[in-house]
């Protein structure tokens, strides 16, 4: 741990005696971006400024290592806040004073860019077990109703539609026949019931194969972004899923009984551990994912997907009972509120 000390002498209010408010900040881009010289720039960083300019009170940056070091810093005392995003949660509020939240985020999804053959993907999702179901449930449909039919029709119209296992397969080819609209007209019922039946099934028929076209579609589709997770269920199975150590990614995770294959120290370890397919799934705060993808440039071999877990509030944080809490309460939620923070 080092400190870097930013005095602010020269803001309208400004006394040497007035205490000097020590901020703990640990690197968190894009919100502390600490760079090799030692100055700090980043959206908190940006933010705390705007709010101290305001109070006109000097302050100075101490850094940590990781989350569990700024809290400790904070339960101990030894600092005045924490500016870093840290996730709002049950226990952090019996400890420590919170303030608004500056910042609302979810833990994010981010896959290897899995670029497949045009004919290997075909085969490998014609042969799937979506595929297979959606064939299977078709069959079902034509073999009811046409069997519904041959039961009808088998007495009126023997000539058609036989007696035996071979009047069964004239109700299923004419059931078959009329789904697809092929219309060969070797087979037609000739009952009052049995044409009210295909009637039934003809309208029948329109909705479901307008239904069943699409996803059949999609499930032959080339998939070149690889997996598609959409809820937990698809996410417990993944085999190899990767988060940060001691991130709330990692708590979601282990909550909900997700098994972790490997914890890296920081998400860029991470990102490039998935670019090389050491992992298959890596989950993490969306917003920091999606800035270290662009700024480590992977955005050819990672993919950020649309879905969203666990919304978390990400607030300052203070020690219990901290005389700081009010001020910086009002002009934090005055300056989130003002149109240069909403345009960051």
């Amino acid at each position: 741990m080092f400190i870097t000390v930013l005095c602010i002498s020269n803001l309208p209010g400004f006394s040497q005696t007035r205490e000097i408010i020590k901020v703990g900040v640990k690197e968190e881009p894009p919100f502390v971006i600490i760079a090799p010289e030692g100055t700090f720039t980043g959206l908190s960083i940006d933010l705390w400024t705007s709010i101290a300019n305001q109070e006109g009170v000097p302050y100075e940056f101490v850094e940590y290592e990781d989350h569990l070091g700024l809290i400790r810093a904070l339960d101990f005392e030894e600092i005045d806040l924490t500016i870093n995003p840290i996730h709002v949660n049950e226990i952090r509020l019996k400890m420590l004073d919170v303030t608004q939240p500056f910042y609302v985020s979810s833990i994010g999804i981010a896959t290897a860019n899995i670029m497949k053959t045009q004919a290997g993907a075909f085969l490998r999702n014609f042969f799937s077990l979506q595929f297979f179901r959606i064939v299977f449930f078709l069959l079902m449909i034509i073999f009811i109703f046409g069997t519904i039919l041959w039961m009808v029709e088998r007495k009126q119209n023997r000539r058609q539609f036989r007696h035996g296992l071979a009047g069964l397969f004239d109700g299923l080819w004419w059931s078959a026949v009329t789904m697809t609209t092929v219309g060969y007209g070797d087979k037609a019922p000739k009952s009052r019931l049995g044409r009210i039946i295909a009637i039934i099934w003809m309208f029948t028929a329109i909705v479901t194969i307008s239904g069943f076209t699409g996803t059949i579609a999609s499930s032959l589709t080339v998939q070149s972004l690889g997996r598609n997770i959409e809820d937990l269920e698809d996410l417990r199975n993944e085999k190899m899923i990767g988060s940060v150590n001691a991130s709330s990614s990692e708590a979601f995770l282990r909550s909900n009984d997700i098994e972790i294959s490997v914890l890296y120290e920081n998400v860029e370890e991470a990102l490039l551990a998935l670019s090389a397919q050491n992992i298959e799934v890596l989950l993490y705060d969306k917003t920091v994912l999606d800035y270290f993808i662009s700024r480590l440039q992977l955005n050819n071999k990672v993919v950020l997907l649309p879905a969203n877990f666990n919304k978390q509030y990400r607030s300052f944080f203070l020690p219990k009972n901290s005389p700081h809490l009010s001020w910086i309460n009002q002009l934090l939620v005055r300056t989130i509120n003002e149109a240069t923070w909403q345009d960051l």
